[in-house]
């Protein structure tokens, strides 16, 4: 297929270079980059799209995915497939795709789960939101990219369960760095506590997969002086859509709320550039209050 992938960062990049390995005949542009590994550039994104079956996008927010395709929708060849891997607003995903379709072409939102080793790996999830005649064109070029795609609904649907997704994944990780800053104070040993936890009612993705504790449970990036697997700025990024999201829909989300305020003052504080488990470390200097 001829593909078009536009936004080669830490994640587009390896999953446009995966379908290359798969024989795809693939073109890319980013505004940012002159030259990606194993990937030829196309001088523009119109230039990109101008013979594309297929239009991949990874952009960093919704106003960027807006703008991106006020310009590309129209230079594709009728009958395109989109399909936008970016994380982004709902509003956002059904106005790009209500775009694209008003144009005569298929369109998905297809957020992703996995980060940069998932991408690289060709192991991601896809949250899929759209027609179920896009769903079936994309799925060739999702299976190379991923292990499963989830069809969730019309368009919007892929980002509405990424968004609720990471929300939970945010208060999930923050109560575990909370549990394991109380056990420590308790003096409870640290692979005593995991032993546990990952074999009790505790157990969960952050405690049993991507544990916090160095040198405790399965590699993960603790145990890389919490380089980003997935940085603590997209968790407040994703927090933040979650926000946005519960006050548009009048959602109560309490515990939401609260890791998007724990997250912004880590970002804000040391976090910037570490993983998102690296909150540990800031739960940790917290005193509490009477």
């Amino acid at each position: 297929m001829k593909i078009a992938f536009l936004g080669l960062g830490n994640m587009g990049a390896p999953m446009a270079r995966n379908l290359v390995a798969a024989g795809h005949d693939l073109i890319g542009f980013d505004a940012q980059l002159t030259a990606v590994d194993g990937i030829e550039l196309a001088a523009s994104a119109t230039d990109a799209v101008a013979d594309a079956e297929a239009v991949i996008t990874m952009l960093p927010n919704g106003d960027i995915l807006r703008q991106v395709y006020a310009h590309i929708v129209p230079a594709a060849p009728a009958g395109s497939l989109f399909v936008d891997c970016t994380t982004a607003d709902v509003d956002s995903a059904v106005a790009a795709a209500r775009e694209a379709e008003q144009a005569g072409h298929l369109a998905l939102d297809a957020p992703v789960s996995g980060g940069v080793a998932g991408a690289q790996a060709g192991t991601l999830t896809f949250m899929v939101g759209g027609s179920p005649a896009a769903f079936e064109r994309a799925a060739p070029l999702l299976d190379t990219m991923g292990q499963r795609a989830i069809a969730c609904g019309p368009s919007g649907s892929g980002q509405a369960a990424k968004i609720c997704n990471n929300m939970l994944l945010g208060i999930t990780m923050a109560g575990t760095c909370e549990a394991i800053a109380l056990a420590d104070s308790l003096g409870l040993d640290r692979q005593a506590f995991f032993d546990v936890v990952s074999t009790s009612s505790g157990q969960c993705w952050s405690v049993n997969t991507y544990c916090p504790m160095p040198g405790i449970g399965p590699a993960s990036p603790a145990d890389n002086d919490y380089k980003p697997g997935f940085a603590a700025e997209l968790m407040l990024k994703d927090l933040d859509l979650s926000q946005k999201a519960a006050g548009a829909s009048g959602t109560a989300t309490p515990l939401g709320a609260t890791a998007s305020d724990l997250y912004r003052a880590f970002v804000e504080g040391t976090g910037t550039g570490k993983d998102f488990s690296a909150i540990l470390k800031h739960i940790e200097a917290m005193k509490r209050r009477s």
